[in-house]
């Protein structure tokens, strides 16, 4: 082999070894950081940093997913901007054969004047769900028409729950666990606008998944794909009244929403995994070279 190429901190390790027996160059392409897992600096796990700076350090190209991972990489890491390169994320081809019954509640509430406003990931620190539920509080205040679905597992399930309730809005939320095939494809048809309230995303995928199916999005601005794309509404993470607004907007005005959906589904085309591909291809030949 002539290159060796390792995937965040899990292998990194393996990846500087192999440096060490071979003297092959080594590229590690950061995904997420430990600071993007826990939402800040705050508790994170120091083994994992020192394993990530290690990787990174000796690795001879480091390849982050967006300039909000080059700037962590560079300033929490200590890592010369000269050694990271971005190289945005895509999206596959998301046509799917759909069975149109795989969520016959759903469809059933849309037929019934019903605005849907989805978000889809882990629920977890990272990507923002309690400030999803605050944003539909105020959203719900001013106006009763809307539910709010949450797509997703993880350690904050119960805790979203929990607050949901305590917000009042139990009833004009679902948690549906998490969707995978048929299911994803028709809750993201389905919804009037996908939102995604991270408060530290590498990249953030869903939003192109949401995109490409021609639905609106609303995107924290602490994320990468917030970078590369111009027809998706834009915010803070924690500023939740603007949150509200926005989704206000959509919910409340067709031709908003209707320009959005079509502008979105023509730019992820060009977003794709092949183009991520050919940057990297070029970066391995230069390292070759």
């Amino acid at each position: 082999f002539d290159v060796i190429y390792a995937h965040d901190w899990l292998s990194f390790g393996a990846g500087i070894e192999a440096k060490r027996v071979t003297g092959k160059p080594l590229i590690v392409h950061v995904h997420a950081t430990e600071f993007d897992r826990c939402g800040g600096p705050w508790g994170i796990n120091p083994d994992v940093f020192k394993i990530e700076k290690e990787g990174m350090e000796g690795a001879d190209c480091v390849i982050a997913v967006s300039e909000l991972t080059k700037n962590i990489i560079v300033k929490e890491y200590g890592i010369s901007p000269q050694k990271v390169r971005v190289v945005y994320n895509g999206i596959d081809d998301t046509t799917a054969p759909v069975s149109g019954d795989a969520l016959p509640r759903l469809r059933s509430l849309k037929a019934s004047g019903y605005r849907l406003v989805l978000f889809i990931g882990r629920i977890t620190l990272q990507k923002g769900p309690d400030y999803f539920l605050r944003a539909a509080k105020r959203v719900l205040e001013r106006n009763p028409q809307v539910l709010f679905i949450l797509s997703g597992s993880g350690d904050m399930e119960r805790q979203v729950m929990h607050l949901a309730a305590e917000l009042g809005i139990a009833g004009h939320v679902f948690f549906t666990g998490f969707l995978g095939g048929a299911e994803r494809h028709e809750v993201y048809s389905a919804a009037d606008l996908f939102v995604m309230p991270s408060v530290s995303e590498p990249f953030g995928i869903t939003a192109l998944e949401a995109m490409k199916l021609g639905t609106p999005v609303l995107m924290s601005k602490q994320s990468g794909v917030s970078e590369v794309v111009r027809h998706a509404l834009k915010v803070d993470f924690w500023d939740v009244d603007e949150m509200a607004n926005k989704i206000l907007s959509v919910v409340g005005y067709p031709g908003l929403r209707e320009a959005l959906a079509e502008n979105a589904a023509k730019e992820a085309e060009r977003l794709t995994w092949s183009d991520a591909a050919r940057k990297v291809g070029g970066i391995v030949q230069e390292l070759v070279g």
